[in-house]
């Protein structure tokens, strides 16, 4: 090949490369992403809205949740392995705050801020809407509802705080509850004031969530926490903070027989994580979080996904995963859901630049 001939070729491919990137990264971050070692990273859909939860289908389509723009959506898997998704449609709008999502065989159940219902997917379409919970509040803030069903065969549906602090009146708000269809739901656990994201350790059973704790009492107080979540236990909201800082004006007001339970990990200061995903490993339990980041902090916080591993001797660790959602101290992006699907990969949403992430082991 004569020098004349490789100066076009190298023009060619620089100009392919470059006609590629927005299918790579989009309107998000992208480039200024720093994965952890050993993966890599590429912006797999975009243009999405705000995109929130994730679920696979059998056919390796995902099917989104937006919430604040009331749809749900399909983004059909990448069969043309081009690293991105193949294309998206909409499978249901004009809905009310969707938010949890739960996928078995065809069927989906969808939580809205008000109810819980189940539809008939049949891979590309959503029917037969049936209520199977109504009656949610949905008075004041924290109008998410995540839906979860647990390895004991209830389903799980956190519903947060209608206030950044307050004595609620409706005893769902601020916890957790449990239901199985056509029966009472109950209350699992109190004291939680925004538990958007919880999970089941895959060797114990033990369910995990992730707490988003109140502001306006300084930048470091309280720290948000990772709780070990159990029957009957109350968490400390709105009377202590972390179990630990006594709110000033519902901590006067505790009830004496209260007993509050500690997190088990906590997280800087308004760093809102949004997400727990336990991780499929043949090492030590991991999970991955994503944290939405702060909105008042005088100083950034969270932006990031970071990895939690459980160690042999109880403790647990916590680094960096995922992080460059900051840039000249702008939020160009903040991760909400991690999903790992049977191949390994893991997908991330950003409901900032409407984005989906897909994160690979490098081989």
């Amino acid at each position: 090949m004569t020098k004349h001939a490789l100066k076009i070729f190298v023009l060619i491919v620089a100009v392919v490369v470059l006609a590629r990137l927005p299918g790579l990264f989009g309107k998000g971050p992208g480039p200024s992403l720093v994965i952890a070692p050993g993966y890599r990273v590429v912006t797999w859909a975009k243009k999405l809205g705000q995109p929130r939860l994730m679920v696979a289908t059998a056919t390796r389509d995902l099917i989104v949740s937006t919430y604040r723009d009331g749809t749900v959506l399909l983004l059909k898997k990448d069969a043309d392995g081009d690293g991105v998704s193949d294309g998206k449609q909409v499978l249901l709008s004009g809905l009310n705050m969707p938010h949890g999502l739960v996928l078995e065989k065809d069927t989906l159940y969808l939580a809205e801020e008000h109810r819980v219902s189940q539809y008939h997917f049949d891979g590309n379409s959503l029917t037969k809407r049936k209520t199977i919970l109504a009656n949610i509040p949905e008075d004041g803030g924290h109008n998410s509802r995540t839906l979860k069903r647990g390895p004991d065969g209830w389903f799980y549906l956190s519903i947060g705080s209608s206030c950044n602090v307050c004595i609620e009146e409706h005893p769902w708000r601020a916890s957790i509850i449990r239901f199985k269809i056509g029966t009472k739901s109950q209350v699992y656990a109190k004291g939680l004031r925004n538990t958007v994201g919880f999970d089941w350790h895959p060797v114990t059973d033990a369910l995990y969530g992730v707490n988003a704790g109140s502001d306006l009492l300084g930048d470091d107080i309280p720290p948000e926490e990772m709780n070990l979540i159990e029957q009957g236990k109350h968490y400390g909201w709105p009377y202590v903070h972390s179990t630990k800082f006594k709110d000033p004006r519902y901590g006067p007001k505790t009830p004496k027989t209260l007993t509050f339970t500690p997190p088990v990990h906590s997280f800087t200061a308004h760093s809102t994580p949004l997400s727990i995903r336990f991780l499929k490993s043949k090492l030590l339990p991991t999970a991955l979080v994503g944290r939405h980041g702060s909105w008042n902090r005088s100083e950034k916080s969270g932006y990031d996904v970071v990895k939690l591993i459980w160690q042999p001797d109880g403790t647990i660790s916590q680094s960096p995963f995922l992080t460059g959602f900051v840039k000249d101290d702008n939020a160009i992006g903040r991760p909400v859901d991690v999903l790992q699907v049977p191949d390994g990969s893991i997908f991330i949403s950003d409901d900032e630049a409407g984005v989906i992430y897909k994160v690979q082991a490098i081989k």
